[in-house]
């Protein structure tokens, strides 16, 4: 059987979902290969979406035309807006998911898109001629010809499953692993590696005493993730907090010598920024106890996950120390945690459009590149999905730079710098955060995505009116003058009852807005000639206004930033020919073949010194062009 394509996307999770979408919404003939239908869009480990710094993947994600915005906003269960007590760059959102439900709904948005086929069906090899990607065969025969394949395998590659001294060549939950595709990677050149990540178990919620717990409440009001909508109001199921206590860590020293993390039996490496519990007990002896919280996987079920609990112990010493913590006394566990190993490739091996640097039309996206989490998988797979579209029509390429936004971070830091460990993205990753803020994401993204043809009309007529709406207020808060008595009197109930007045002089409604409490809704209060905006407007007014000074010094450091990056490097540079180079520059820069000077200066081993040594041969090198 053979069948003729435009694009082969490999495997359904988060990262293939936005790719295989993308590519088919840009008009390109596109076949979803998974290894289970059922497992499209799985939520394995957490079913949440978004949290610290992912929150912004997704609302990008979204601004440049993605589905996970969407689909999260469909099933959320509960959600909140966290680090609202720090400055704005670090606000991140996060909602719990109906794991059933979102996957339900991902699955509806592929098999309702034109120019999409879905299909189960497990790849055994990639062909290549001439080196470029002609094609894909399947474990069953057929072969699909196409010009570009995408592969977001997760976590499938040859993996298994650990529970104690229990092994299986299994995938995510039981699921079937992929068994053929590393070897046909490592025929075409991939160095592949083991990563390991693990996930906590399922419980029975009827078997938890629930007053011993501390309620965890959403929102009263909803932020959605998308910019295409307004506001939802939906009724939001509680979670809830507990602690571990001394029990629990003498349950899980006393078995140490059982955890396969500490025997040997994984050989894999796992995520330093989400330990396993008995990591965290080791790690962190001095601790008295360690949170978990209490999250449903579903409104349908009664099967809630204990976040903050991985694990890869024995079953007979899980259900000891489970049972060990306030509330669980008599809990069921209806999954055991476990730690899961797979194959992933060097991300170093990729250019910036997530494209293999020796392979035409190969792009990988999500955890075989060695990232965790499913938004930062989407986030590759959407960039990926763009990039395989852009090459087929012969258009220049969608490049997210370090300013521009997370997802540009995201991309930058596994295909520069590469990573030893599964990759999480995290606000302090980000130079310029204050910048890359997730309430903005849309005016840093909706015109990009709109002019590869993925974002479409309404999210610009959205932005368009976004952007007016701050125009007008700008113009009208310049214009208005404020009274000094009018503002202490609105200001008063949020100052303690001997504070003296925190106004003595009228003010511009610019002025008015940079002191602590006052929002463009008091003074909107005060002033009704003031425009009405929409909550997104109002919220970039109050930010440009708060954080003028910071965001002008960032956008300074951004233009020299931007100067570097506009520095291109040719192709095929021959770096052991350059003499002044150190000799460890050289092999770094073989090695990563950076594309821009900026890139080459973020690869560790390569030296300021080498960087100007590169100037001097750039400029060079353009003096000899141009004689």
């Amino acid at each position: 059987m053979n069948e003729r394509y435009d694009a082969v996307v490999v495997g359904a999770g988060h990262a293939g979902c936005e790719a295989a979408l993308a590519l088919a919404r840009l008009g390109h003939k596109t076949l979803l290969l998974t290894l289970n239908i059922d497992g499209v869009a799985l939520m394995a480990c957490n079913p949440a979406i978004g949290g610290t710094a992912k929150g912004h993947l997704v609302r990008e994600v979204d601004a440049l035309g993605g589905e996970m915005g969407l689909a999260i906003d469909d099933t959320y269960l509960q959600s909140r807006m966290l680090n609202t007590g720090k400055g704005p760059a670090v606000h991140s959102l996060r909602a719990q998911a109906d794991k059933k439900l979102y996957q339900f709904r991902m699955l509806s948005a592929l098999q309702h898109q034109d120019n999409l086929t879905l299909m189960q069906g497990e790849i055994a090899e990639i062909y290549v001629e001439n080196g470029k990607v002609t094609g894909v065969r399947t474990t069953t025969g057929m072969r699909a010809d196409c010009r570009v394949c995408v592969l977001c395998t997760g976590v499938y590659l040859k993996s298994r499953i650990i529970i104690g001294e229990f092994t299986a060549p299994e995938g995510p939950t039981g699921l079937q692993n992929a068994t053929h595709l590393s070897q046909c990677l490592t025929g075409l050149g991939f160095a592949l590696r083991r990563f390991k990540t693990g996930t906590p178990a399922r419980v029975d919620i009827r078997t938890v005493d629930l007053s011993k717990l501390e309620p965890q409440y959403g929102d009263s009001h909803v932020t959605p993730f998308s910019f295409l909508n307004d506001k939802i109001d939906k009724p939001q199921i509680c979670c809830y907090l507990g602690y571990t206590n001394a029990k629990t860590h003498e349950i899980i020293r006393a078995n140490l010598h059982r955890a396969p993390m500490f025997t040997g039996i994984i050989e894999g490496v796992g995520p330093r920024y989400c330990p396993s519990i008995e990591d965290k007990v080791v790690r962190f002896a001095d601790k008295e106890r360690h949170q978990f919280f209490l999250e449903p996987e579903s409104s349908f079920t009664t099967e809630w996950y204990v976040q903050g609990m991985s694990s890869s112990l024995p079953e007979d010493v899980q259900i000891a120390f489970y049972r060990s913590m306030a509330g669980l006394e008599n809990v069921r566990l209806t999954r055991l945690a476990y730690a899961i190993e797979y194959d992933c490739i060097d991300p170093t091996v990729l250019k910036s459009t997530l494209e293999s640097k020796d392979i035409s039309g190969l792009f990988c996206a999500g955890q075989i590149n060695g990232s965790s989490g499913y938004e930062e998988a989407a986030g590759q797979g959407i960039v990926a999905g763009i990039n395989a579209a852009m090459l087929l029509e012969d258009r220049p390429p969608l490049v997210l730079g370090r300013a521009d936004a997370y997802i540009g971070v995201l991309i930058d830091d596994l295909t520069t710098k590469g990573t030893n460990e599964p990759y999480r993205m995290m606000t302090s990753r980000a130079e310029y955060r204050l910048h890359l803020r997730q309430d903005n994401a849309d005016l840093r993204l909706t015109e990009k995505g709109r002019a590869v043809g993925l974002a479409g009309q309404a999210r610009q007529t959205r932005l368009d009116e976004k952007k007016a709406d701050i125009d007008r207020g700008m113009a009208a808060l310049l214009a208005a003058r404020f009274a000094p008595g009018p503002l202490n009197d609105a200001l008063r109930p949020l100052l303690p009852p001997d504070a003296p007045p925190p106004f003595k002089q009228t003010l511009s409604g610019v002025d008015a807005l940079r002191r602590e409490g006052v929002t463009y809704a008091l003074l909107r209060s005060l002033q009704d000639s003031l425009p009405d905006l929409c909550d997104g407007a109002a919220q970039q007014i109050e930010i440009m206004i708060r954080y003028e000074g910071y965001l002008k010094r960032q956008e300074s450091q951004m233009a020299a930033f931007a100067r570097m990056e506009a520095m291109k490097l040719p192709e095929g540079v021959d770096y052991a020919k350059i003499d002044s180079l150190r000799l460890e520059a050289r092999q770094k820069l073989a090695k990563i073949r950076p594309e821009t000077l900026g890139q080459a200066a973020r690869i560790s081993g390569v030296s300021p010194g080498d960087i100007s040594v590169l100037m001097v041969w750039l400029e060079k090198k353009r003096r000899e062009e141009t004689r």
